[in-house]
């Protein structure tokens, strides 16, 4: 009898030992956890679009180490913790070296584009302007041609205006998007009129 009480008592000592010690590390637990999730989400706009991957196994991580905590297996947290703030931190670096690249791409094509076509306009505009003194039209050229790159040639206008006006405002990709489609429009209107098609951007 005695025996069994002393086995009870040393049971319930070792149970308050390990509710003592999962009190001690829930603190720190929450607080590394706390670290980790802010950080995530600190780097997520940027890290969802530029390194999409990445963000995905971290965000895993983060989701299996809040199921420890909710589990209350606080030790687990607590070791994982740093390691997996350390992968936080480095997805944000990854990022933003990701889209600095992106962007320098993006800009390339922009100052190709932003030279071309401007002169492609111009050389519309000669075209336009020598072709409606002529009596005769070149071979291949038509009326309904001429007729159409006057009224077209008043919405490629438009369309860059629209297109530097992006790209003034930080927008590099909406701008590159709105000067491809004017530079559609230039090389088609310049093939009707005979004059080719404005060059390609590089990149």
């Amino acid at each position: 009898m005695k025996r069994n009480h002393s086995f009870r008592f040393l049971l319930a000592m070792l149970a308050g030992l390990v509710l003592a010690a999962c009190a001690n590390l829930q603190e720190p637990a929450k607080k590394v956890l706390a670290d980790v999730e802010a950080t995530v989400t600190a780097a997520s706009a940027d890290a969802q679009k530029y390194v999409p991957e990445q963000y995905a196994a971290v965000s895993q991580k983060l989701t299996d180490m809040k199921a420890a905590f909710d589990k209350q297996d606080y030790k687990t947290v607590v070791e994982g913790g740093p390691a997996l703030l350390t992968e936080a931190k480095g997805l944000a670096d990854a990022a933003a070296a990701k889209k600095t690249e992106v962007l320098e791409a993006l800009n390339t094509q922009w100052t190709a584009l932003a030279t071309q076509l401007p002169q492609a306009v111009t050389s519309i505009e000669a075209r336009l302007a020598t072709l409606k003194k002529s009596h005769k039209l070149p071979a291949g050229v038509t009326k309904d041609a001429v007729a159409g790159a006057t009224s077209g040639l008043a919405d490629i206008k438009s369309a860059w205006a629209g297109a530097t006006s992006a790209f003034g405002t930080g927008d590099v990709q909406g701008a590159l998007d709105k000067a491809k489609a004017v530079k559609a429009n230039v090389d088609e209107i310049s093939a009707k009129l005979g004059i080719g098609a404005a060059a390609k951007p590089a990149g």
